[in-house]
């Protein structure tokens, strides 16, 4: 039976959560890797933990766990803890590496006075917050939506149930140029990228493209708009299930760019 250890956030595993475990694959990943790291760490004093994995001294999986009311990933709620991030190496599954990060985060959460643990999963087959495996580690689904459920593990009575965020974004009409709405978080690696890739492709169009840029960082904007990721341009919303690539970012503007005239 290999040893698992549960470490804070540090110097040694740092690179390995911020770039998501994608280690020394591109200097793109480097670089939002530094700023995901920067603003984990800079949010501490607000109740922002990373809990890692470590097994046989090796990094191999992380959560991700802070107070709801300053989540930029939803769901919108108070008085709770959220879980929006875990994940481990695929060649560490089944080692008992999720069971024991999420005891570590439950205990973290209610030793902080929370009156809940949650979090926003998925009804899929994709690795990424599958609802099924919240629920047979003892969470409660608590609102639904299509494949979209908020689980959680309820710790005092004083607990109320958070709401799925719900988007709000209306597209601006601008004659004769092109509008490109970028909503997007520090929190996820694979949003700052995008997010840099979306502001690249549009510097390259100049006075033709309107950028406008929500970090749902900000709570208020996460509020508001209630999406943490999402890149629209002319108001229609792209998305490849992973970050943007440029080129298509470029021949998407550059097709609106060819309508308007």
């Amino acid at each position: 039976m290999s040893s698992i250890d549960i470490h804070d956030l540090d110097d040694d595993n740092e690179y390995f959560v911020g770039t998501c475990s994608h280690v020394n694959e591109s200097l793109e990943i480097d670089k939002s890797s530094k700023m995901r790291v920067f603003w984990l760490k800079k949010r501490r004093k607000d109740g922002v933990k990373v809990l890692v994995a470590h097994v046989e001294g090796v990094p191999k999986g992380f959560i991700h766990l802070m107070p709801i009311e300053i989540s930029p990933w939803g769901p919108i709620g108070i008085d709770s803890y959220v879980i929006p991030c875990i994940y481990i190496v695929e060649d560490s599954h089944n080692l008992g590496i999720g069971s024991k990060l999420l005891e570590s985060a439950e205990m973290y959460a209610s030793e902080k006075g929370a009156s809940g643990i949650v979090s926003t999963t998925y009804f899929h087959n994709y690795w990424y917050m599958p609802a099924q495996y919240f629920i047979k580690k003892g969470y409660q689904p608590l609102v639904k939506r299509s494949t979209e459920v908020i689980v959680g593990k309820i710790f005092d009575e004083s607990f109320s149930i958070p709401k799925i965020l719900n988007p709000t974004y209306k597209y601006n009409k601008i004659d004769d140029k092109i509008v490109v709405d970028l909503f997007w978080n520090t929190f996820c690696e694979t949003s700052i990228i995008e997010a840099n890739r979306v502001k690249k492709a549009c510097k390259e169009f100049g006075k033709d493209v309107i950028l406008n840029e929500h970090l749902s960082d900000i709570k208020y904007v996460l509020t508001k708009y209630q999406i943490p990721r999402g890149t629209f341009i002319n108001g229609i919303e792209h998305n490849w299930g992973y970050e943007a690539p440029l080129d298509e970012l470029k021949k998407i503007i550059k097709l609106e760019l060819g309508n308007l005239k």
